[in-house]
């Protein structure tokens, strides 16, 4: 009980001294209020960015899967990349023997000369897909049908397009039953699919004409172009699963020995993103450190005005002392000034912080919409804070309280 009333008397006795010198006490916490508003600020920063950079990840699913085609690099002098094409066989492997797949689509891209009336557009992207990729991509068919299997038995020539097809190509709104022309072949659109915008971060920007054909259609009209594999997986959690179940059917698939590297490249979305949060992390941590310097030249500071302190009330100690104030107290009245002025400073960042974090996403908040300040961010700086003032008024402290009464009273 005592010990708490000494404490509450000791905390009012260096509220009252900051409040007596309020000049003195913000030109000394300065560096203090600069060094945690910097870190509460570069934190929000990077917790926007990080948001930002997930929200783009979300936008392609968590659940995908990428395969395609790799020669090794020792192995490029005797192996060409044909020979590592994935093929549709193996698509079909993929899909009846790796459970951790849910949906998978071969997909095939060329660019050809693609007619509808008087207007050509030339090089114009053409892919070649099963209908589950609707589903794995998440586009939609927003007027007419989407491919169904008997497109691809049947090899018919119909196509989906874009709405930026539809613009290049002069069509009219709803150019479901129209004609185009494919390659000198004649494809019945008969669907609209959705426009998916990519941030410009991924490749993204301004979107471009797109038309979507059956894949055996693709394949038919050349078979020798390269194909690539997306695969949907059942939950995001079976991410390492799937890879290795995929990496299993393949390597059987193409006989490949226990010694021989894999010819083909597998990349989970999930994994991905995975990646991403450790590497945020880590760039946070460099970050906070980096600008943690601004708090150690800040306790420097606080040091320095405490031994000023010292110096200025040293009649005051000795005058203390001669009745009767232990040399503990003095401690800790010179300790706890120095602690509750880094707190105070720390408040005070922390207030800016949030402030420069707020004004990050008032500017910017496409880029920015997620940038907030976690409670843990405000619980270590304020910590940190704390610390500081218990590391650096250490020395005046001790100073202070080692003071002899009778030198102390003498002195001018």
């Amino acid at each position: 009980m005592i010990f708490f009333r000494v404490l509450f008397q000791t905390v009012v006795l260096a509220l009252g001294q900051i409040w007596a010198n309020k000049m003195r006490a913000i030109l000394t916490t300065l560096g203090i209020i600069i060094g945690v508003a910097a870190v509460i600020a570069v934190v929000g920063a990077m917790s926007g960015l990080r948001g930002f950079v997930l929200k783009e990840f979300e936008t392609f699913g968590a659940k995908k899967m990428y395969i395609w085609g790799w020669v090794p690099r020792e192995l490029r002098t005797t192996m060409s990349w044909s020979d590592v094409r994935i093929s549709l066989d193996e698509v079909e492997m993929l899909q009846n023997h790796a459970y951790a797949i849910d949906l998978i689509t071969p997909t095939a891209n060329a660019r050809y000369d693609v007619t509808a009336g008087r207007v050509t557009q030339r090089g114009a992207l053409v892919t070649g897909i099963w209908p589950e990729w609707h589903e794995i991509e998440n586009r939609s068919v927003t007027r007419g049908r989407p491919f169904f299997r008997i497109d691809m038995d049947e090899r018919r020539q119909v196509c989906l397009v874009n709405d930026k097809a539809i613009e290049e190509l002069e069509l009219p709104r709803d150019p479901v039953g129209r004609f185009i022309d494919i390659k000198g072949r004649r494809f019945l659109i008969i669907g609209i699919v959705e426009t998916k915008e990519t941030s410009p971060m991924f490749g993204g920007g301004d979107s471009q004409s797109e038309v979507y054909i059956p894949f055996e259609t693709s394949y038919q009209m050349n078979p020798y172009n390269w194909i690539d594999c997306i695969a949907q997986l059942r939950d995001p959690k079976l991410a390492e699963e799937g890879r290795e179940e995929v990496r299993f059917v393949l390597r059987k698939a193409r006989g490949l020995g226990p010694e021989e590297q894999d010819t083909f490249r597998i990349e989970v979305l999930q994994s991905i993103i995975d990646q991403f949060n450790k590497m945020a992390a880590g760039i946070t941590a460099i970050a906070g450190g980096v600008v943690s310097i601004a708090l150690l030249v800040g306790g420097i500071g606080i040091m320095n005005i405490m031994l000023v302190s010292v110096s200025e009330r040293t009649r005051e100690i000795g005058l203390r002392k001669a009745v009767g104030a232990r040399p503990a107290i003095i401690l800790n009245q010179f300790l706890v000034e120095a602690v509750v002025l880094c707190l105070v400073g720390g408040l005070v960042g922390v207030l800016l912080g949030q402030a420069a974090t707020l004004g990050l996403r008032l500017s910017n908040p496409e880029a920015m919409e997620r940038a907030t300040v976690p409670p843990w961010a405000v619980i270590v700086a304020v910590a940190f804070s704390g610390a500081t003032g218990v590391i650096f008024g250490m020395f005046p402290a001790i100073k202070a309280a080692r003071l002899d009464p009778i030198d102390a009273l003498r002195h001018e």
